[in-house]
């Protein structure tokens, strides 16, 4: 039952993290085949901007006696047979199916970034080797995954192919040491050129061997959070083709079928002549399901899914819906405007190359940046004791007591993170409306 699933739908998240331009999207390209910088925006620019998204499957040659780790080869999802080996040119079997999330590293992009690190299982550390270690979103993105609590990380030396071997290990002795008495100490450092598929294949191997399964609960509710939304009507579209809106994102826990009633968290936020903020949570049907090319019957956690419903298009176009959650009618968690964080900032600040790096306390009436799971907004500071704060949060956010967020601070133009905290309690503000 497994390994039929695991034709159609990946059942792992894993994103690139690291500076800009040290080459994420060009090794998502190399193991999926699939160019994730595809808005003219970016295309312009030569960087990624917004989440870039592509599944691999992983295979493995039948010959016993085929050589690794040439013996591993992968493939975009859409390939339902098996290719040949392309050392002994022997039959392969399907061993892994990933779904790979491409994450901006630019600094102005950080939230985006915190927001991706939510649907992640593990992450690989991109480091170019022609610019000296660590580069600020090195140190930015790698507090990130911490806060997380991702296990399954993996550092890459990219661009190998453009230095010297001395410069090469220098590079390496330079990563060892930003690494040193953190909780990746003892991680390997894989060297790879992306660009031109260099030591590929070793990384396949350590994916397959190395990642750790994460747990999944499938008998409970389901709950999804929605990173992308969109409206695949081409202008001009007839009225009576018109589709629903598509909502993309993962699965944390539970089960979503074709036909289901699905409601969206928070919804449609609208206010009062007196201020106060109403919630009209979406309620629709869900007609499809696919997992990139691939259509699926059901989908299960893990791996990025595509949802066709009967929602107006307009309220799904540009990621309008982005940062929101979905699952069964009334089984979502509550609505919040105000939450209390017992928070922990961090020694200094990251993602910042000058003397100046000290992290000043939180003020009263300050505005940070909050990001809760997928969704981010921002919040002032209303009250605060000892390591308590209360935030009441520009707009509202559908969440759980306990879960983990990121704490970022303006600083010189860009948010930058400055720690983390747990949410103890909240104030239910918002009046729903169905």
């Amino acid at each position: 039952m497994f390994k039929k699933i695991l034709i159609h739908q990946a059942i792992m998240n894993l994103g690139t993290i690291g500076h800009v331009a040290h080459g994420k999207s060009t090794l998502v390209k190399a193991l999926t085949g699939v160019q994730t910088v595809r808005f003219k925006n970016e295309l312009e620019r030569n960087i990624t901007i917004k989440l870039g998204y592509a599944n691999s499957k992983i295979f493995k040659c039948k010959n016993i006696h085929c050589p690794g780790p040439g013996c591993f080869r992968s493939t975009g999802s859409e390939r339902k047979s098996s290719p040949f080996c392309d050392q002994c040119h022997s039959d392969m079997f399907l061993l892994k199916h990933f779904s790979f999330i491409d994450c901006p590293g630019h600094e102005i992009l950080m939230a985006t970034m915190l927001n991706g690190t939510s649907i992640m299982d593990g992450a690989l550390l991109i480091i170019a080797v022609n610019e000296t270690c660590p580069q600020p979103q090195t140190s930015e993105h790698l507090a990130a995954v911490k806060i997380m609590n991702l296990k399954n990380i993996f550092i890459l030396q990219n661009k190998v192919d453009l230095v010297s071997k001395e410069k090469a290990f220098s590079n390496y002795q330079e990563i060892k040491k930003f690494i040193q008495k953190s909780y990746l100490e003892k991680s390997v450092v894989i060297p790879i050129s992306a660009q031109r598929k260099i030591n590929i294949e070793i990384l396949m191997e350590f994916l397959v061997k190395q990642i750790n399964f994460p747990s999944r609960f499938f008998r409970q509710s389901p709950f999804l959070l929605i990173v992308r939304s969109f409206d695949i009507n081409k202008p001009g579209c007839q009225i009576n083709f018109l589709q629903g809106g598509v909502l993309g994102g993962t699965i944390l826990k539970g089960i979503l079928c074709i036909g289901e009633k699905i409601e969206i968290r928070p919804g449609i936020t609208t206010k009062t002549k007196k201020g106060e903020i109403i919630c009209h949570p979406i309620k629709t049907l869900i007609c499809s399901l696919s997992a990139e090319k691939n259509p699926l019957k059901y989908a299960i956690p893990g791996g990025l899914i595509g949802i066709g419903t009967k929602i107006d298009p307009t309220l799904t176009q540009g990621d309008r819906l982005s940062g929101q959650i979905l699952g069964h009618n009334n089984s979502l968690p509550g609505i919040f405007v105000n939450i209390f964080v017992f928070y922990k900032l961090f020694k200094r600040l990251l993602g910042i190359s000058k003397s100046n790096q000290t992290i000043n306390f939180i003020q009263l009436n300050e505005i940070l940046m909050i990001n809760i799971g997928n969704s981010s907004a921002g919040g002032k500071v209303l009250k605060k004791k000892e390591n308590i704060i209360e935030i009441c949060l520009t707009n509202p956010i559908c969440c759980n007591l306990g879960d983990k967020i990121a704490l970022s601070r303006r600083i010189e133009k860009h948010w930058r993170l400055i720690g983390w905290g747990i949410i103890k309690k909240g104030k239910k503000f918002c009046r729903s409306a169905d």
